[in-house]
């Protein structure tokens, strides 16, 4: 059995009938009563966030996840359908599931967070970090690269991307999938 000295970041565990990923923990100590563990949780198959405080040693239920490859192959009625890189089965999920639908691309490789328990997808990550086309930007004025000025550029993927005056369109650009900014421009 786990406790809650098992507690770490990104651990996914059973909490009144719900999945939770802890975000966030600590441990508060006092001079007379016994530790506490507090987390803050982010729900896996729901969309709360709560907080939770156990009595220090306390057990707590983690779910057991596997990640796997998936490839992102279209989007239709029926969600985002992707394929098993090694069984070649394809699965189609919500929009809810995914971290980043915005930067999704046919044929882009993510990892799929399946509960080993009752063998469901639970999440879809991308990778932290994509190369991307411009299709369309408006033209940066010569010579007005002395501040750190940004302009919406809109991506291959439809998402828009606040980049550099100097970025045209056509150019080959990496952005974070997390908060969806420009990183840097990508020789081709």
């Amino acid at each position: 059995m786990a406790t809650t000295a098992d507690i770490r970041t990104g651990l996914i565990i059973k909490l009144d009938n719900s999945l939770y990923s802890v975000v966030e923990f600590g441990q508060n100590k006092t001079a007379r009563a016994a530790a506490k563990v507090w987390a803050k949780l982010k729900g896996v198959d729901n969309s709360r966030s709560i907080e939770h405080t156990w009595n220090s040693g306390d057990t707590i239920f983690p779910v057991r996840v596997e990640k796997k490859a998936f490839q992102f192959l279209y989007q239709d009625d029926s969600g985002y359908n992707f394929m098993d890189n090694e069984t070649f089965e394809q699965i189609a999920l919500p929009e809810a599931m995914i971290d980043a639908p915005q930067f999704l691309k046919e044929g882009q490789e993510v990892g799929v967070s399946i509960n080993t328990e009752t063998e469901q997808p639970m999440s879809v990550e991308l990778p932290d970090k994509i190369v991307v086309k411009v299709t369309y930007s408006e033209p940066g004025l010569k010579g007005d690269t002395a501040t750190r000025t940004l302009k919406p550029a809109t991506v291959e993927t439809g998402a828009t991307v606040n980049v550099p005056l100097f970025v045209n369109e056509g150019e080959l650009i990496r952005v974070n999938t997390k908060n969806g900014e420009y990183i840097e421009r990508v020789k081709e």
